[in-house]
C-alpha cells in the first residue's frame, strides 16, 4: 500500500526562517490520496512478476503536478538551497521546477560522455557490474546547499553516488527528496547520515 510523507526520523527539517502561512483552501495542499490516484500501476513491467508504477499519468495533470512540486518544496521553504540537481533521467523533470519554486539554481548529474566541459566522477556498484555518474566540475561552488531530487527511491545506490560526487566538490546535502519510496527495498537504510524525503512510500 501507499503512504504519504517521511519515513520514521526523516521529517522535513526545522527552517531557518518561518515560512509564511499557506492560505485557507489553498488548491495546492496535496495529499497521499491525491497522488497516489494519479499514478497509474503496470503489472508484469518491465518483467513478469514486476508492477511498475508509472508517473506519466500524474505528469499530465496539470493540477497533479503543481500539488506534487508544491509538495516536495514545502519541506524547504525558509531554508537556504542553492542548487537542486536532478539525476538523469527522471530527475531532469522534478529537478527544474523544484529548483524554479526555490529560487534555486538547477544541475544535470548525467551518465558518461554527455557532458561538454571537465567533470567530476563517480563509480559505484551495481548488483552486476558498476555505473558511473558524471557532473560538471564547475557546478558546484565550495559549501554551497545542494537537494538532490529523482522520482523513485529504490535501493539506494545511485542517490548515495550522487551525494558524494555533491561531497566532492565540497557542496553541502541538504537533503535527498523523492517521488515515490519503494520500501521493501530498504534504500533509505543505505542513506544514513543524509535527510531522505518521499512523497508517497509503497510497502
Amino acid at each position: 500500500g501507499a503512504r504519504g510523507g517521511v519515513g520514521p526520523g526523516a521529517a522535513c527539517p526545522p527552517a531557518e526562517r518561518p515560512p509564511q502561512a499557506p492560505a485557507e483552501e489553498s488548491p495546492t495542499t496535496v495529499t497521499a490520496d491525491d497522488l497516489r490516484a494519479m499514478i497509474r500501476e503496470v503489472p508484469d513491467f518491465p518483467k513478469p512478476g514486476i508492477l511498475f508504477y508509472d508517473i506519466t499519468t500524474l505528469l499530465k495533470d496539470k493540477v497533479g503536478f503543481a500539488k506534487l512540486i508544491d509538495a516536495l518544496s514545502q519541506c524547504f521553504i525558509g531554508h537556504r538551497v542553492d542548487l537542486v540537481l536532478g539525476i538523469e533521467a527522471r530527475g531532469f523533470i522534478f529537478g527544474p521546477a523544484l529548483a524554479y519554486r526555490l529560487n534555486a539554481g538547477f544541475v544535470p548529474v548525467r551518465k558518461p560522455k554527455k557532458l561538454p566541459a571537465e567533470t567530476a566522477k563517480w563509480t559505484y556498484d551495481l548488483e552486476y557490474g558498476q555505473d558511473t555518474l558524471e557532473i560538471h566540475k564547475d557546478a558546484i561552488q565550495p559549501g554551497q546547499s545542494v537537494i538532490i531530487v529523482d522520482d523513485l527511491l529504490a535501493t539506494g545506490g545511485t542517490a548515495l553516488a550522487t551525494a558524494k560526487l555533491v561531497e566532492s566538490l565540497n557542496g553541502r546535502v541538504e537533503s535527498l527528496a523523492f517521488i515515490v519510496e519503494l520500501d521493501f527495498l530498504k534504500g533509505r537504510a543505505k542513506l544514513q547520515g543524509y535527510q531522505v524525503i518521499s512523497l508517497l512510500t509503497f510497502d
